[in-house]
């Protein structure tokens, strides 16, 4: 008999199989039994009929517990009822391993309990769903810059210096030297873009930042992409298609999951490029002209901020041109103004905040060492980067997507520590 997963069973309809599986949830009456099964490609019901199994198997059935591994053969049958489309009429149980006091049982338990059990809790149908759009979102990333002629590079995650200053950093000691880890890898993909045309990294960053909300972790996860002759706006048209390509992805590869996690797939098919988009001076002017009087031009938005401009529209939102004061040193000024610089970042809909920040970046060598010093910056941590604009600076830009943000919006996830496997919190380290 020939043994599958359950993702393959509708490639299998009326044919006796074999799974392996665990239980994670089962009914029974006296004379049907329910069985709840999954096996990390997805969930089925097995259906344990007395009369066709004889006492035994059924025994066997009823007395399983929640979490025990089996391996399950029966025959692939449709199943209307269900959004899988199929179930297991079940001939046979083999126990592989007797799960005892599985400790998160169907009912309701509290956020720490699940963060402290989340090795566990990643079992459940709505972390597996969770993790299964991740994935696609992933992919959907690969796919969008291999296709579109962008290399892929790895920048190092232990660093000399900061692209945004050292005051969030975490610090460790690189033998004799000072190090950090890496809050970004926007630099060293400018290097990288300045010998490859358009390149892009995926990998995780850390902030040591003391937040709490439901959009901040420790560790997380950045897509940046960097691109060789390009000019602000040439690269606000690659960031709103690939969120785009992302979302359509999502939608065509994940539908089960987004209808296990109950998400409103109309609001994101509406997500299309091209992307409205709003300056920093009418974003402060809107809001002061609805009831914010604790913002004014110079400050940086807040969560209340970017959710009651993001309310304004139906889609994702870039908010350009932000005040040179609140802004990193490599940012290129506005041509027609001393005041902002050439950057957006991405406000996505319904209250899930920032998922992109990007900008042109400066690429005069005079200019960039002026800005290095305004910001004390240490020139000699910086030497390799300034060289970067010493020998045949080119206009460049770029910008970074933060993962967990994207798939929290994506898939509905509440906070962001659902949208990473282990998260890294300020108070947590564990599991």
């Amino acid at each position: 008999m020939q043994k599958i997963t359950i993702a393959q069973l509708p490639a299998h309809a009326g044919e006796q199989v074999k799974i392996g599986a665990w239980l994670s949830n089962k009914r029974s009456s006296g004379k049907i039994a329910f069985l709840q099964l999954r096996d990390g490609t997805g969930f089925v019901q097995g259906v344990v009929v007395k009369a066709e199994v004889g006492e035994e198997v059924f025994a066997q059935a009823k007395a399983l517990t929640q979490e025990t591994s089996l391996y399950i053969t029966g025959e692939v049958k449709e199943d209307t009822r269900s959004s899988f489309g199929y179930e297991l009429a079940v001939i046979g149980i083999e126990v592989i391993h007797e799960a005892v006091d599985f400790p998160i049982t169907p009912k309701e338990h509290g956020t720490e309990f699940l963060m402290d059990n989340r090795h566990l809790w990643l079992r459940s149908r709505k972390q597996h769903a969770i993790m299964k759009i991740r994935n696609e979102i992933i992919r959907a990333t690969y796919e969008f810059f291999n296709e579109n002629g962008f290399v892929k590079v790895d920048p190092p995650i232990l660093t000399g210096s900061a692209p945004e200053g050292t005051s969030e950093l975490f610090a460790t000691k690189y033998f004799e030297e000072d190090a950090y880890l890496s809050q970004s890898g926007q630099l060293y993909m400018e290097a990288a873009a300045m010998a490859l045309g358009k390149v892009f990294s995926f990998g995780p960053t850390f902030r040591a930042e003391k937040s709490k909300t439901r959009r901040h972790l420790i560790e997380f996860w950045m897509i940046e992409p960097e691109m060789a002759f390009t000019e602000h706006h040439e690269s606000l048209e690659v960031q709103e298609q690939f969120v785009a390509h992302v979302i359509q992805s999502v939608l065509k590869n994940c539908p089960l999951e987004l209808e296990r996690l109950e998400r409103d797939t109309t609001k994101l098919e509406k997500i299309k490029a091209p992307f409205p988009r709003i300056s920093y001076d009418d974003a402060i002017k809107f809001l002061n002209d609805n009831g914010f009087d604790d913002i004014s031009w110079g400050d940086d938005f807040g969560a209340p901020h970017e959710t009651a401009i993001a309310e304004s529209y139906d889609m994702p939102v870039f908010i350009t041109n932000y005040p040179i004061g609140i802004k990193p040193f490599y940012m290129q000024p506005h041509p027609e103004r001393d005041d902002v610089v050439l950057c957006a970042d991405l406000i996505a809909p319904e209250g899930y905040g920032e998922i992109i920040g990007g900008s042109e970046r400066i690429h005069d060598f005079d200019l960039l060492k002026k800005r290095i010093e305004e910001h004390k910056l240490d020139e000699e941590a910086y030497k390799w980067y300034l060289e970067l604009s010493k020998y045949g600076a080119v206009p460049h830009s770029g910008f970074g997507l933060g993962l967990e943000r994207t798939v929290a919006w994506i898939s509905g996830a509440e906070h962001v520590r659902e949208t990473i496997p282990f998260p890294r919190l300020l108070n947590r380290l564990y599991p």
